[in-house]
Formats: C-alpha cells, sequence, structure tokens
C-alpha cells in the first residue's frame, strides 16, 4: 500500500521551503500549522520561548521530516485530544471529572 497521504509538497506557496533545510526536494507542508504547538515542551521539536514567552518553531522541521514527521504527529495527537477533552470537560463542570483534580 502507497503511503502518500502522509507526504504532501506545495511548491507554489509563497513561503516554501518555510523553514531553511538541506533538501527542499523531502520538505513535507501536510503539516503547514503544526498541530502540536499548543503541547508546548511536550511536542518533541525544537522550538525556544521568546523573551515575551511565545513559543518560536521557527527552527524546527519535526513535522515537516518527509519519513518520520507524520509518524511523530500521529504519536502525538492523543495527547492533544486528551487536553482539549479536559479543557472543555472543565469550562463545562469547573473540574476534570475524568481524574482526580484537587481544583
Amino acid at each position: 500500500m502507497s503511503m502518500n497521504y502522509k507526504f504532501n509538497q506545495n511548491k507554489k506557496c509563497e513561503f516554501f521551503p518555510c523553514h531553511k533545510v538541506n533538501n527542499p526536494e523531502e520538505f513535507n507542508c501536510l503539516f503547514c500549522y503544526c498541530p502540536l504547538y499548543m503541547l508546548g515542551e511536550e511536542c518533541g521539536g525544537n522550538f525556544k520561548y521568546t523573551a515575551g514567552g511565545v513559543k518560536d518553531c521557527s527552527n524546527c522541521i519535526l513535522p515537516h521530516v518527509k519519513d518520520v514527521g507524520y509518524d511523530h504527529v500521529q504519536k502525538k495527537m492523543m495527547t492533544v485530544i486528551e487536553r482539549v477533552m479536559e479543557e472543555k470537560i472543565k469550562e463545562k463542570y469547573g473540574k476534570n471529572i475524568l481524574t482526580k483534580d484537587e481544583d
């Protein structure tokens, strides 16, 4: 079975490639905006925080690496889903009813 769904490239994009890379032909645009940004330090990428506390991912190419980016993002997506669920439950009930939350 082909794995074409794991790789997408848009050479017509005015920002292509949006990160400095050695092999632009291997640059994966599938995750143009990283879905792992909200994980903060748990994303697994090469990022830093600015003096103002903003996460700067300009040096991170992990989601864009042809052979590993897709799999890395997929492994982390359950954590993203759980975080969003926790936030929504806290909004609705004032606390996380799925775990022992002492708020």
